[in-house]
């Protein structure tokens, strides 16, 4: 009975086909599967005399490497039917699919051109991080104990005695640069800072900043306005006019606010600017020698300048946009705008 149904199983597999995958599963299932006709002799060896199982499982065997040779036949059939067909299917003078492609984000946009203009005069980079004690992010730039921006409810601490805070400017990367280098110290460093501020159309409790720092024998204020006319100039345009305003930074002596002029007015005057003809973009001065002096750097030999500006600030002026908040909500709509940038 055994050898009839093996003599059977020859014929059937050499006469069997598949067109398709679905009758190759079927084909799979019943002569190669576990539980396939194949397997059932296989398991009807223990019903056989052992005198004559040696040469019952030497047919079985065969019967086995016959449906597996005739299962890769059927397979390169299929596949080659099916490649065939789908080719037919194809009408190469359809247009091509559109892949969505994404774009740069407009900060990091902003940032990589701000990046690229100082480097170009030499600055390098370098990165700190964002938690901060309170030598690096206070005490070494020579912000006094009363400073308001020490208060729980103006700085996000992380914890107190020692204080640790979210660092709410980049100047404490300055810092470790100055700690850790030897002047001349030329460097620029970018970065995302955190502030205690409502969030509105002009402020956001998260922005990024880049700061940069020149320190060497010799650096005075007339380095510094040069620096940031060229950065000016090469930002927003070879028409743009700059104008210094002093003011006051712990860590810098004498300081000054950094203006632009408007770039949707021209300097006469509209709702942006109020009237003036003139927008901030930041502040900058003379490194105070008390901060030289805190970093080991000897303040009698060296001098050095320092600048700072908003990263959102500058993106909004270049690219006009009114509501800060775009830049953090993710909208589809208000990014898909800047795909050119890619």
């Amino acid at each position: 009975m055994h050898q009839d149904k093996i003599e059977a199983l020859k014929i059937e597999i050499a006469q069997a086909d598949a067109k398709n995958s679905d009758e190759l599963e079927a084909y799979r299932m019943r002569y190669i599967s576990k539980k396939s006709v194949v397997g059932e002799l296989f398991a009807a060896m223990r019903d056989i005399p052992n005198e004559q199982k040696k040469a019952y499982g030497q047919q079985v065997n065969a019967v086995k490497v016959a449906a597996e040779d005739k299962f890769k036949e059927l397979i390169d059939k299929v596949n080659s039917n099916s490649g065939s067909s789908k080719s037919s299917d194809i009408d190469l003078t359809l247009p091509a699919t559109n892949v969505p492609v994404g774009g740069i984000h407009p900060l990091t946009s902003t940032k990589q051109r701000i990046i690229e203009i100082f480097e170009r005069i030499g600055f390098n980079l370098s990165e700190g991080p964002e938690i901060e004690d309170d030598w690096h992010n206070f005490t070494a730039l020579n912000f006094p104990e009363n400073h308001p921006a020490r208060e729980m409810q103006d700085t996000f601490f992380i914890e107190k005695n020692p204080d640790i805070a979210l660092r709410t400017h980049t100047s404490s990367v300055q810092v470790r640069v100055m700690e850790n280098e030897k002047p001349p110290i030329r460097t620029l460093s970018p970065g995302r800072v955190f502030r205690n501020e409502a969030i509105s159309a002009r402020a956001h409790c998260i922005f990024h900043q880049v700061e940069g720092l020149y320190v060497d024998e010799n650096v005075g204020f007339a380095d510094l306005k040069q620096t940031l006319y060229h950065f000016a100039k090469e930002m927003f345009g070879k028409e743009t006019k700059v104008r210094f305003r002093p003011s006051y930074f712990p860590f810098t002596e004498p300081s000054a606010e950094i203006d632009i002029s408007c770039l949707l007015c021209g300097g006469d005057g509209c709702n942006v600017c109020k009237g003036t003809g003139w927008v901030e973009i930041g502040g900058s001065g003379m490194v105070d020698p008390n901060v030289l002096e805190n970093c080991g750097i000897d303040s009698e030999k060296y001098t050095g300048f320092a600048f700072g500006m908003g990263i959102e600030r500058i993106a909004m002026l270049k690219y006009q946009i009114k509501d800060l908040r775009l830049f953090t909500e993710n909208d589809i709509r208000f990014l898909k705008q800047f795909k050119p940038l890619l």
